[in-house]
């Protein structure tokens, strides 16, 4: 009775573990207002998408990826339900609350996802950060001009953000540019090489005056010549969007080093 019973459970087991495998698809995009990509980091530094089944009942884990470095996202391995999709990043959030949770703004989206499903969303970016010109390499250095500007205004920000509580003027503050450079195309915070990225620090409200200006970074070492790297330029306010401070980045740009 005992092996007989020991039989059933073992099959009734063998069930509930016998799911199809996910299979279905969760693709879009990052933008800005005027349909530029949101330029990011591939990480928990960059732009987090965080799923929610709605559909199910129980206890619901979120299901957190994140974007590719040039604000594009695709999950293939779904199951059909109903999801709440929700993103963040170095933008407004889309999800805002007060300390007691009162919802301030909501602009999540709800979705059924089976086959190939295509969500977009529209936000605003802290910062935009462009490389202005081609970087200049000579020995082993390489000299990159660098313009950041602000996408949202500080009274736009405050407007938004002040009502979520804890607010501080120093929060539109931009605390640093970084210089990264890597081998890899996908160059950012979490693809550099430490031995030649370089930042500068700026302390207070120091960085105002140069908004809008060309600024001029180096980086470190010496890289060895003959080489192609990349690199890219990244800026970022002192902000914290769940938890994280996240940089608002340029296009990688491809250097030879003669």
């Amino acid at each position: 009775m005992a092996a007989a019973a020991f039989s059933l459970a073992s099959c009734s087991l063998f069930e509930l573990d016998n799911y199809n495998a996910p299979e279905e698809t969760l693709f879009g995009k990052v933008t800005d207002a005027s349909g530029r990509p949101v330029l990011t980091d591939q990480g928990s530094e960059g732009i987090r998408i965080r799923l929610t089944e709605t559909s199910w009942q129980g206890n619901v884990t979120p299901q957190d990826f994140y974007c590719r470095p040039d604000g594009t996202f695709t999950n293939t391995k779904l199951f059909e339900a109903d999801y709440n999709i929700r993103i963040d990043g170095p933008f407004i959030p889309l999800v805002r609350a007060t300390g007691d949770g009162t919802l301030l703004a909501d602009e999540s989206v709800n979705k059924h996802i089976k086959g190939e499903t295509e969500v977009n969303f529209v936000v605003q970016p802290f910062l935009n950060v462009e490389l202005v010109g081609i970087p200049q390499a000579a020995g082993g250095k390489i000299t990159a001009k660098v313009k950041v500007t602000r996408n949202v205004s500080k009274e736009e920000f405050k407007t938004k953000i002040e009502p979520m509580g804890g607010y501080s003027d120093d929060f539109v503050n931009v605390t640093d540019i970084q210089l990264f450079v890597s081998y890899s195309s996908s160059v950012g915070y979490r693809a550099r090489d430490d031995r030649w990225s370089s930042s500068i620090e700026y302390p207070g409200a120091s960085f105002e005056d140069l908004l809008g200006t060309e600024v001029s970074i180096s980086s470190n070492g010496a890289i060895p010549s003959g080489r192609k790297v990349y690199v890219r330029a990244a800026a970022r306010i002192n902000y914290a969007t769940e938890n994280v401070r996240r940089w608002n980045y340029s296009e990688p740009i491809e250097v030879y080093i003669p």
